[in-house]
């Protein structure tokens, strides 16, 4: 299935939308300000990257609509946000998301695909806040236009989604994580011994690279060029994958234990994850039909910590992308997904009448007393 390839053609300024090398959506630079140094590192314009689907009559347009055609239904768009050593390529999900009048929009992070500035670390960030800044710009991008911003998060990015929605609270409708990083794989004391050890490293050393060998076994499942089905830009999501640094796990670890500790997200979160993980080191055809990068046991267990509103759903057969899955458990995916929005639709449609029905009230109340 092909999804696109990057060029090294140079965009435009970085405050308009362009074409992006994906076919059929646009793209758009946000510039960063508050971008901590790292040794190593020398880029004077670092940047993050929005890209959207195109559509016929976009949310935008539709905004300025007059009438009963405007206001049937609430304006809604789904911000997207990437794993670990990758970037935004998933066409298929932005058009599901489309086909239910949700406009698609996702966030290259910092370090990260189309935002990856030559003489950067790939994918480094000291803390995961650190991702905040550009999803704060991108949440209120896309929020400029709409009356309800999802909020979709895979792996890393679900985790980052997470946390940005608990310190954010009231911004997000809802978040759909798909198989997010909520716990490092291990039992509790190996996690803490590890812990003790990066931080010490961290602080001296942060941009050491870990002697982490990638078996390349996630790409041949997923990637056209070996077993799987997916065209996606080996430069952008390189196999093997990008140097993991202790800086950059440290950060993730601060992140699991804040989850651990439990978080409050107010909104509605759907988590989902495969029923089986498969982490042998010795390649098998049956690694296509499992998660082979997470322990989806301590997804499970750890998505009862995200808030007081999650379900969570076991995809059998499922890859660690759900939605790059085989079938029948990509379809299952997004049945899934679709329940789950349907259920929160209806809740939030019912509660804005209500919301309605009240200040209608209020306003006769006046009305008659004068």
């Amino acid at each position: 299935m092909t999804t696109g390839t990057a060029t090294a053609d140079t965009p435009p300024a970085e405050s308009d939308w362009h074409p992006d090398f994906l076919d059929g959506f646009s793209a758009r630079r946000l510039p960063l300000h508050d971008v901590p140094e790292v040794v190593g590192e020398s880029v004077d314009d670092p940047y993050a990257t929005v890209v959207r689907l195109d559509r016929d009559a976009p949310s935008q347009e539709r905004a300025e609509m007059s009438g009963d055609q405007a206001d049937r239904h609430p304006r809604e768009a789904v911000l997207y946000l990437h794993g670990w050593n990758d970037y935004f390529f998933q066409a298929h999900v932005a058009q599901w998301w489309a086909d239910r009048d949700v406009d698609f929009y996702a966030l290259d992070l910092r370090r990260c695909g189309r935002s990856l500035v030559a003489g950067q670390l790939p994918g480094y960030v000291n803390d995961l806040t650190e991702y905040y800044e550009e999803v704060d710009r991108a949440y209120e991008l896309v929020a400029q236009h709409h009356d309800r911003v999802w909020l979709m998060g895979h792996s890393t990015g679900g985790l980052v989604a997470s946390l940005w929605a608990h310190d954010r609270p009231g911004r997000a409708a809802a978040l759909v994580l798909n198989s997010p990083w909520l716990e490092f794989q291990g039992s509790a004391a190996g996690r803490a011994l590890g812990a003790t050890l990066l931080s010490g490293i961290g602080r001296r050393r942060p941009t050491t690279v870990l002697p982490v060998r990638d078996t390349g076994f996630y790409a041949r499942t997923i990637h056209s060029r070996y077993d799987g089905s997916w065209d996606y830009d080996l430069t952008l999501k390189p196999n093997p994958s990008q140097p993991i640094r202790v800086g950059w796990l440290r950060a993730a670890l601060r992140g699991h234990q804040r989850v651990a500790q439990g978080l409050d997200i107010q909104a509605p979160v759907l988590v989902m994850c495969s029923t089986r993980s498969d982490l042998r080191m010795r390649w098998s055809p049956q690694m296509a039909y499992a998660d082979i990068v997470l322990d989806v046991e301590q997804i499970a267990m750890r998505a009862h910590h995200l808030g007081r509103r999650v379900l969570i759903s076991r995809i059998e057969g499922g890859m660690h992308d759900l939605t790059l899955s085989k079938e029948p458990a990509r379809s299952e995916t997004f049945a899934t997904m679709a329940a789950f929005v349907a259920g929160v639709r209806e809740r939030l449609n019912h509660d804005d009448q209500l919301a309605t029905a009240g200040v209608a009230s209020v306003a006769g109340s006046e009305t008659m007393a004068q």
